[in-house]
């Protein structure tokens, strides 16, 4: 479930729309010549990468959008437990970093829908990939968009964060 920005009472959470609401927006700031960039991620155990991750992306255009993959989204690619942050509580955080302009939650296995209805001008992904190895590398190409790899070496991830918690709570 997307959170429509009418249901919402805070400025940051406004930043949490619904695919159709992000539509509309980015149509209108791309008649007003503004670069859009679009990230995405489970964003389930924040770290310093994702937020470094997310304002490289910013510093490509002028709308930074994240995309958020969705519980049962997230569970099938973390595994059994995961996600421990619901969707609409990750997202909310995401929308509180300053390099982020908007965010939405996305139900499909994979992010190429959403790309194909927001036509970013930049897709960003993390350094974890190449430029080539992106999956949705064909479908950011197929509408004239170009796919950007940003952020620093992967030295941090989640589940890196996740084994330390459990070690401590052991000792």
């Amino acid at each position: 479930m997307t959170i429509k920005p009418q249901q919402l009472d805070s400025p940051i959470r406004s930043r949490v729309v619904a695919r159709s609401d992000l539509i509309t927006i980015v149509e209108a700031r791309r008649s007003e010549g503004k670069k859009i960039v679009f990230a995405n991620g489970c964003f389930d155990v924040l770290h310093v990468g994702h937020v470094r991750y997310l304002e490289a992306a910013k510093a490509l255009g002028d709308l930074l959008i994240v995309g958020i993959n969705s519980d049962e989204q997230t569970r099938r690619l973390k595994g059994a437990g995961r996600p421990f942050l619901p969707q609409e509580q990750r997202a909310e955080i995401i929308s509180s970093i300053e390099a982020v302009d908007l965010v939405t939650i996305f139900e499909e296995p994979t992010v190429e829908q959403l790309l194909l209805a927001l036509k970013p001008d930049i897709h960003a992904k993390g350094t974890d990939y190449t430029e080539d190895s992106v999956p949705e590398r064909d479908v950011v190409r197929s509408f004239g968009g170009r796919v950007a790899i940003v952020g620093d070496p992967k030295d941090h991830s989640s589940s890196q964060v996740i084994e330390k918690l459990a070690v401590s709570s052991k000792q």
